[in-house]
């Protein structure tokens, strides 16, 4: 049994793309995009198809109206070969507006109800803000489920399973991208403050009952992935899904819920003063959040040009 299928075993597999054909290879439950992947995904010669022709069916409608459609006709489409949910984007320079990105989740699940698409099987994707945290509260108690993305800290993690979130994604490969520039060590295993972040993330839900579910993300090597066997689930590129099925190493379940219930921690109580305060004294997860909203704000951007370009 090789390591996917022995990963399988003990956590949900989530596929990190936008490539179809990636999806069928590795047979994942769930899948993930976010605008990087689909701005990917779409300057490739077997799917810029599918943009031209959303873009020619809304013709007279906007940009963002198109962009919508788009990222909805990408998850349809996934959603066709996988059996469990697909995430989907919020734009992410609504990363500080709470009501536009109340709006924005609700415009999405109402495009994939119309195209026969069931809201359990999406999970709207908005970035770990404050504003972000609020607005997936709100669409929670609507039956619409999100997906925290961006985390990087304890804090983050707390907000949103208070807020009753569905799932959270911390990402393990930007934290140990910062610590590796910060200090000079290329951390591995169980050293690596990535993997070590998502467990305490894991440890504190599991021992105070939280049903939010943590999907670890952002990986940058095999050894993060199977340090985190156990995770609810995992969500992973292409290339290290066929790194782990081109190996036969054996793999042991490394996070196991009742063994949180016995770790001694304190429990915290969140509002807006001390989680912006926490968040603030956390250089790392403050630069990375800042960063990676700029990055996907950049893609998003990129996305509008190519659609207008076809206008």
């Amino acid at each position: 049994m090789n390591q996917l299928e022995q990963l399988k075993q003990y956590t949900t597999i989530v596929a990190d793309t936008g490539d179809f054909q990636s999806i069928k290879a590795f047979a994942p439950q769930d899948a993930t995009t976010n605008p990087s992947l689909i701005l990917k995904a779409v300057q490739k010669d077997e799917y810029r198809p599918i943009m031209e022709k959303i873009a020619r069916e809304h013709a007279g409608k906007s940009t963002e109206q198109i962009v919508d459609h788009l990222l909805v006709a990408f998850g349809t489409e996934i959603l066709k070969i996988i059996p469990g949910r697909v995430s989907t984007e919020t734009d992410a320079r609504l990363s500080f507006d709470t009501e536009g990105s109340i709006a924005k989740g609700r415009t999405l699940i109402k495009l994939y109800e119309a195209a026969g698409i069931s809201r359990e099987r999406v999970l709207i994707k908005i970035a770990s803000t404050w504003e972000g945290i609020r607005a997936a509260e709100v669409l929670e108690k609507e039956g619409i489920h999100c997906n925290l993305t961006l985390l990087f800290s304890l804090p983050q993690a707390i907000a949103c399973a208070d807020a009753n979130v569905q799932l959270i994604s911390p990402f393990v490969g930007r934290i140990y991208d910062w610590y590796k520039k910060a200090t000079g060590t290329d951390y591995t295993g169980a050293d690596d403050p990535g993997v070590q972040s998502v467990k305490r993330i894991y440890t504190y839900y599991r021992k105070f009952g939280y049903k939010t579910e943590v999907m670890g993300a952002s990986f940058r090597n095999t050894s993060q992935i199977t340090e985190l066997a156990g995770c609810d689930l995992l969500t992973i590129s292409p290339e290290l899904l066929q790194k782990l099925a081109e190996s036969d190493v054996p793999l042991a379940r490394k996070l196991v819920p009742a063994e949180a219930k016995n770790v001694d921690i304190a429990k915290l109580t969140l509002n807006e003063k001390i989680f912006r305060s926490m968040l603030n004294d956390d250089a790392m997860a403050t630069e990375k959040l800042a960063e990676g909203i700029r990055a996907f704000c950049a893609d998003a951007v990129k996305l509008d040009k190519l659609i207008e370009a076809l206008k």
